[in-house]
């Protein structure tokens, strides 16, 4: 089975050399075989069983598990100790990372208070202890390194930002002793282990982060490390499906029975042997159904069937090799001393056979080396405003009070917004109206699995709608800052320590304990608790209380040093959003240019914010998008297909001598060996000579019958001029003689329609960019059409209903069937979904003369039930029939028979019914008008609600600081009570005219909209 997955074979394809045959084993019984099964098959020689003993008794035990071994780092040689050479010691090092750290103290707080001193002291020896201060000298060094190659480094991330010792030596940027961050949650006092720093990079300067260690400690001694990939049910029932020949839509239908996020140690072999109770326990209701479903096909003794047992038994085989996304491990030596090693065709270094846990525990040094695009996000904003307006912005040094920034996210204006651009996280936003740094540490914290049902009563204290309680007074210093509400883990750390005077140590232990339920370890810890508060005068009844909470929330409490660290490199791009909306959003439709439709996305948020983005130009775009002299967003160059950073850089280079004028003048000065035939033309279907005045998009690709487009004799004239410029004949007389090469004649032709215009943008592009065809349609989707492309994803919730669509009609493709029947494949395309659509029979007969490229089109289908096999009893997906099909153009005409005009009393002035008379006269028809005269009134109610909130598995949530690896991620509904203000109708007056008659137009449409008039159809 596996080697047919592994050739793409079928097995029923026999076994043998040569076409028509495939490779596999002679028989069933290579694999590895029981105790009992050897014992069986040697039952006439037991000597051989005997035998087989003395060999695994001269096998020596073999433990991969050493200390950690580091590189050496170079000290300057007044920091080295003359011992250390004997018996290997690192007083050295320790020597060099004190007076590094008591240097960047005195960089990082000015002066040097006793507390201050004192935290630096205690994790200096905790370090010392630990035998590792090389680990922080060799972060440190490539840190310093990267930050004068002005490669970008993040903030921190996990619980090293706790560490003083590290935001002295600029490994962090975040003040722990400012936001109450602690340093054992890093480094435990009273266990020796060793330190674990991730760093995050901009994700254009990483790779030369890598440089620059590989070429420091040699390329022999630094290597990435192996992943091993297993295959996953849904794949493993798609493979096993295509090697036993299930049809494609069989294989897609149990696939889709496979929940999309799988429990937690549950697979497919467990759900198929475990009772119905047990599955259900682990799994929502709408997955349940599902999962019985698959269980009652794999009892079934069909193909399907044999399918899903087959899939049981290959899910988790190993299925490739990858390498880790940003791991690396350093060795002292040659890594081959320490590791077996291979290679990967897509990397230069050496690869570790071992994957990351084995290298770990095998004594590597892994160092993680995290592209954050975030962080290239602020530095192309930061280049992008200094370009403009010759600003240096220090994104370190924003301040944290800033009132547009803090007002921007009470709007929920965070698309875009690192960490808080979620629907969910928006909405939360907009009710907590934060005004601290702390709140949006908080909401980071918050806002995932488990501790989101705290959201609306943080939300409520904050905004003084619930009163703020402590269990007892000494809780207000560590939770004042979350109105009461236990969020971090450092909080459960420091109150231990200050309740029950448990020491660091002890406190990290509590939190490990509680984060990982381990119910041994707590239960040890709980009567030290109670009775060491209980000695300093705290209730005891209050203090199995509050253990009894934290016992509860402790398992969700989040990492605090992470959550500010990534709250803070929010709170810049916020910054930026705020106060240089045009460059900012430059930056992140740069950071998104592979993804077009990421790109449309962030196009709309451009249109929200009234910042216009308009298409690419040779006279002012860049590679990535940037802001022009209007303040509009210029779109990149390089998010045209075919134009690659060659073309454009000689296109920006040679703009420096002024504008280019026209297509000649460009083909003059260009070199066009990097801007090739493809690029010039798909720069001219994108719209990036629209700049040149006199010419049209349609004259670039018009041919005189020649075969030749006019953009190519442009660049034939580019290329002549060139030639003739660089080979300039001397005269007789030593003078040079021009020879003046006349310019081809700009043909005279029709221009494209708008449609045909956009649709050739879209080729080049993938989106729309100087508008969307579908605009001029919207109210007859907003009318006529009641559902949107992606219900059809889902049809079992339509069946017996009609639904109505309108697109555009692409990628036709008419087909003839082996009988000789007619049938059809076409796209229908909305505003930013598509569906793919099969017609069949008479019905294809029927509408094939509206299956035209681009093609506006207005389809009816009904939904019905799937056919029924009679042999097996199976019914098949729902079906869809064909109703109608129409013109676009034709909808609002052939629909709109009525028009109702709503009309609050309060707006009904002289002026205003002169208008709207007049407006009605110019638009005389044969359409009914109706009024309804309302009179309105504000009014405040209380409802309950339930919020849907997405989780995104970010880089955010990780398995060693979040520390409760059953955690899952997803969609969560949570229950809330808001104030909601509605409009109440107190008196309502419809009014048919019995003589005024219009024509329903989009025209008269647009006028009512203008006049802020609101209306319905029909």
């Amino acid at each position: 089975m596996l080697l047919c997955v592994k050739d793409g074979e079928k097995q029923a394809t026999p076994i043998g050399r040569g076409r028509g045959y495939r490779y596999g084993l002679p028989n069933q019984e290579y694999y590895f075989k029981s105790e009992e099964e050897m014992k069986k098959l040697f039952a006439d020689l037991p000597e051989a069983i005997i035998n087989i003993q003395e060999i695994i008794d001269k096998v020596e035990g073999y433990s991969l598990y050493r200390d950690v071994l580091l590189p050496k780092f170079d000290i300057p040689e007044e920091f080295m100790v003359p011992e250390d050479e004997a018996d290997g010691g690192v007083r050295g090092e320790n020597k060099y990372l004190r007076h590094l750290t008591m240097e960047g103290a005195k960089r990082r707080y000015g002066e040097i208070t006793e507390s201050i001193q004192e935290r630096l002291d205690f994790e200096l020896l905790t370090i010392s202890n630990s035998g590792y201060p090389g680990y922080f000298l060799i972060v440190q060094d490539f840190i310093a390194e990267a930050r004068k190659m002005d490669v970008s480094v993040g903030p921190g991330r996990g619980s090293a930002a706790g560490s003083a010792v590290a935001y002295c030596l600029g490994i962090t940027n975040i003040d722990p002793i400012k936001y109450d961050l602690l340093f054992e949650r890093f480094l435990n006092p009273d266990r020796v282990s060793m330190p674990d720093i991730d760093i995050d990079f901009d994700d254009e300067g990483r790779g030369r982060v890598m440089d620059y260690v590989i070429n420091k400690y040699g390329q022999k001694q630094v290597a990435q490390i192996i992943t091993y990939g297993k295959m996953a049910t849904k794949s493993a029932i798609r493979d096993t499906a295509r090697v036993l020949d299930l049809p494609l839509f069989e294989a897609d239908r149990i696939a889709k029975l496979i929940p999309g996020m799988m429990p937690s140690k549950w697979n497919l072999a467990r759900f198929i042997s475990e009772s119905e109770e047990e599955v259900k326990k682990a799994l929502r209701s709408d997955e349940f159904d599902n999962v019985k479903e698959l269980i009652a096909i794999a009892n079934e003794d069909d193909l399907a069937g044999e399918t899903i047992q087959q899939a049981k038994i290959l899910e988790g085989s190993m299925r490739n090799t990858g390498i880790h996304a940003c791991g690396v491990i350093i060795t002292p030596s040659d890594i081959t001393n320490y590791v077996p090693v291979t290679t990967a065709k897509d990397s230069d270094l050496y690869v570790t056979q071992f994957d990351n846990s084995v290298a770990e525990s095998a004594g590597l040094l892994k160092m993680d080396f995290l592209g954050l695009k975030t962080l290239t996000l602020i530095k192309d904003t930061v280049k992008l405003v200094k370009y403009r307006t010759g600003i240096d912005l220090d994104p370190d040094n924003f301040p944290i009070d800033d009132e547009e920034t803090y007002a921007l996210f009470q709007r929920g204006e965070t698309v875009g917004i690192f960490q808080y651009e979620s629907p969910g996280m928006q909405k939360y936003m907009k009710d907590l109206k934060p005004t601290v740094f702390g709140d949006l540490i908080a909401m980071n914290a918050l806002y995932r699995p488990g501790p989101l049902e705290y959201i609306p009563s943080f939300v409520r204290r904050k905004n003084g709608d619930e009163e703020i309680k402590y269990d007892l007074d000494a809780c207000a210093e560590y939770l004042s800052e979350t109105y009461g509400i236990t969020v971090y883990q450092e909080q459960v750390m420091l109150l231990s320590q200050s309740l029950a005077g448990f020491t660091k140590g002890e406190a990290d232990v509590l939190r490990k304990a509680m984060g990982k339920k381990q119910k041994d370890v707590l239960d040890k810890m709980k009567p030290k608790f109670v009775e060491q508060a209980a000695a300093k005068g705290h209730d005891a009844k209050i203090l199995e209380k509050i253990w009894k909470d934290w016992e509860a929330f402790a398992s969700y409490a989040f990492n605090k040093s992470h959550s500010t660290c990534y709250a803070w490199i929010a709170y810049q791009t916020a910054y930026l959003k705020a106060h240089y909306p045009a460059e900012y959003m430059a930056a992140v439709l740069s950071n998104n240019m592979n993804d077009i439709k990421q790109v449309s996305f962030f196009m709309e948020e451009c249109k929200r914010m009234g910042l216009q983005v308009l298409g690419p130009c040779v006279n002012e775009s860049y590679y990535k998008f940037t802001v022009n002299d209007e303040y509009a967003v210029r779109f990149g160059m390089g998010a045209i297909k075919g134009v690659g950073s060659g073309a454009v850089e000689t296109i920006v280079a040679n703009r420096k001598d002024g504008r280019y004028k026209s297509i000649f003048d460009l083909a003059k000065r260009i070199d066009l060996r990097a801007a090739n035939k493809k690029a010039i033309e798909n720069l001219a279907l994108a719209g990036g000579f629209d700049s040149f005045e006199g010419t049209t998009r349609a004259q670039y690709f018009h041919d005189d019958g020649d075969g030749i487009t006019f953009y190519e004799k442009a660049m034939r004239y580019g290329s002549k001029f060139q030639e003739n410029e660089n080979s300039s004949q001397v005269s007789l007389f030593g003078e040079t003689s021009e020879v003046q090469i006349a310019e081809p004649v700009v043909p005279p032709c029709e221009d494209w329609s708008t449609m045909e215009k956009l649709a050739k943008e879209k080729e080049v592009v993938g989106i729309y960019i100087s508008g969307h065809p579908l605009d001029d349609f919207r109210f007859e989707m907003k009318y006529f059409c009641n559902a949107r492309l992606e219900a059809l994803k889902s049809m079992n919730e339509y069946v017996g209903k009609n639904l109505n669509f309108a697109g555009i009609i692409n990628n036709v493709q008419h087909r003839v069937a082996k009988n000789g029947k007619g049938w059809a494949v076409f796209n229908l395309e909305g505003y930013d979904e598509s569906y793919e659509f099969k017609i069949f029979g008479e019905e294809y007969l029927k509408f094939r003369h509206f299956l035209i490229q681009n093609n506006f089109a207005y389809i009816k289908i009904l939904i019905k039930d799937g056919w029924v096999n009679h042999d097996t009893g199976k019914k098949s997906e729902p079906r869809m029939q064909f109703v109608e099909i129409r013109q676009l153009q034709d909808i609002l005409e052939a629909f709109a028979k009525k028009l109702i005009v709503l009309l609050n009393i309060k707006d009904i002035q002289a002026e205003f019914i002169h208008k709207l008379s007049h407006l009605f006269n110019e638009n005389k028809g044969d359409n009914s008008v109706t009024f309804e005269i309302m009179e309105l009134e504000k009014i405040k109610r209380l409802v309950e609600v339930e919020t849907p909130t997405d989780f995104e598995a970010d880089d955010a949530v990780f398995e060693d600081e979040n520390e409760n690896e059953d955690e899952v991620l997803e969609s969560t509904k949570v229950q809330e009570v808001n104030e909601v203000e509605e409009i109440k109708v107190v008196t309502k007056l419809t009014m048919p005219s019995r003589r005024l008659k219009v024509r329903i137009s989009t025209e008269l449409l647009q006028e009512l909209e203008k006049m802020q008039i609101n209306f319905k159809l029909n």
